[in-house]
């Protein structure tokens, strides 16, 4: 990842809970030619030593090239928003604004006991937090089986992490100020994101 310095964010910490909120990624490796799919990824562990898991669709080409031990690229998004040129109190260029976090990691295959406690935990935390949260032990046994036949679990271990923030740092708090008002105004919702974390990152929350 191309990493400008004021942007660079390869704190552990910021790493780990980035992955936890946005855990929806695109995950890359080389087949024949370079492959990509997306797919929600959990982390277990601490800031300091984690592991991610995931599973795939047995017919995505990429099972073929999933073995352990294999390098596999991971992309975090997290939101994103341009700011336009008129946003400044002085003559500048457009820009967007982004965060996003890579992981290279090694594939480790799982089982199928493992493969069952992962989707279950997938199942749970995409599920806490709703009024009437959705229980896996609903889903007829049958159906539940069947379904390992279809899909193919695995462990990334990772070995390179890196961040990015790209949030106006080092900009005048009044332009932070404006440029946060009008991705406000917008009615899309990554831009309030944005917004938000522009605030952060640059103190102006007061």
């Amino acid at each position: 990842m191309y990493q400008p310095k004021k942007y660079k964010n390869d704190n552990r910490d910021f790493i780990y809970g980035f992955i936890k909120k946005y855990s929806f990624s695109t995950l890359i490796l080389q087949g024949k030619e370079l492959l990509a799919t997306h797919i929600p990824v959990l982390a277990k562990g601490s800031a300091d030593d984690f592991v991610l898991y995931a599973h795939i669709a047995n017919h995505n080409p990429m099972r073929e090239y999933l073995a352990d031990n294999q390098e596999t690229l991971l992309v975090f998004h997290g939101p994103d928003a341009y700011v336009s040129p008129r946003w400044y109190s002085e003559p500048e260029v457009p820009t967007w604004d982004y965060t996003a976090v890579h992981i290279n990691a090694r594939v480790q295959l799982q089982t199928t006991a493992e493969l069952q406690t992962s989707l279950i935990e997938l199942i749970e935390q995409s599920e806490r937090g709703k009024d009437d949260p959705f229980n896996f032990r609903e889903i007829p046994e049958g159906i539940w089986k069947e379904n390992f036949k279809e899909i193919t679990g695995f462990w990334l271990h990772p070995f390179k992490m890196t961040g990015i923030e790209k949030l106006h740092q080092g900009f005048d708090k009044k332009d932070i100020d404006t440029i946060a008002r009008n991705l406000e105004n917008r009615s899309r919702c990554p831009a309030h994101n944005i917004a938000d974390l522009l605030r952060i990152k640059n103190d102006t929350s007061d």
